[in-house]
């Protein structure tokens, strides 16, 4: 498949110019590739250089990755950015970051796609930025204590809750990665239980005087889902041959 079209399909599938984000994100095509056909995509959450290797190693094409090559800014390539630019340059392997398209695709995104996951029933949205809600609601009855089991299994790891509500929850909202400056949409939205990657020490008073059972997955564990996602559906569409990389933070 030619690079340009698995471009401009995941431009308008991702609906790169329609979903705000931050102005250092630079959704879409971050690094042409030296190859004219796209085989073999690699998925990362991050644009690190392991990744790169990793890709590199795979015989990738292209590597999708949720966060991308620039959130410096504009910045001299030097050090380990040199390191990175030289290496997708005399590899030939491009790269396409997608952050908040990738946060709140409903098909794909990582906070449906870890909802529906935990058995969320998805009844709405929640969580404003820039104009549009990022974060899923929904429908899971169970003890609040179930819920931080079940999330152990699915994220691979302890995670951490913090008790601020109802024993029993019912309604549950997703919003992966950094979200815990969004309890306040998450107790307007009136969940019992809220499901993200990381917040500030603050964010523990938030929660318990304002009623809410609070889950801290971990950023990286939390936004895995998108990638894998995805790649599970450009292989299904277009018949790629895709591979996850899994690159595990702690954070």
């Amino acid at each position: 498949m030619r690079q340009e079209d698995v471009v401009e399909y995941l431009d308008k599938y991702l609906r790169i110019a329609d979903v705000p984000d931050s102005d250092r994100a630079f959704n879409g095509l971050q690094v042409e590739g030296g190859r004219s056909d796209i085989r073999r995509v690699a998925l990362a959450v991050d644009a690190s250089e392991r990744a790169i290797e990793a890709a590199v190693a795979l015989s990738s094409d292209l590597l999708i990755v949720h966060h991308g090559l620039f959130w410096n800014g504009a910045a001299p390539v030097r050090g380990r950015m040199y390191r990175k630019m030289r290496r997708l340059l005399e590899s030939g392997l491009a790269v396409y970051g997608a952050h908040i398209p990738l946060d709140v695709h409903p098909e794909v995104g990582n906070s449906v796609v870890l909802a529906r996951t935990l058995g969320i029933e998805i009844e709405g949205t929640f969580g404003s930025y820039r104009g549009i809600e990022i974060g899923y609601w929904g429908r899971l009855r169970l003890l609040r204590e179930a819920l931080a089991a079940r999330l152990d299994e699915v994220l691979g790891g302890r995670i951490t809750m913090i008790a601020g509500g109802p024993e029993r929850v019912e309604c549950v909202g997703v919003l992966t990665g950094a979200g815990g400056d969004f309890i306040e949409s998450a107790v307007a939205a009136g969940l019992d239980a809220y499901v993200t990657g990381e917040g500030s020490h603050h964010t523990y008073f938030d929660a318990m005087e304002q009623g809410l059972n609070l889950y801290y997955g971990g950023h990286y564990a939390t936004e895995t889902w998108g990638v894998r996602a995805l790649g599970e559906h450009l292989k299904a569409t277009h018949g790629l041959s895709t591979e996850f990389i899994d690159l595990p933070t702690g954070l």
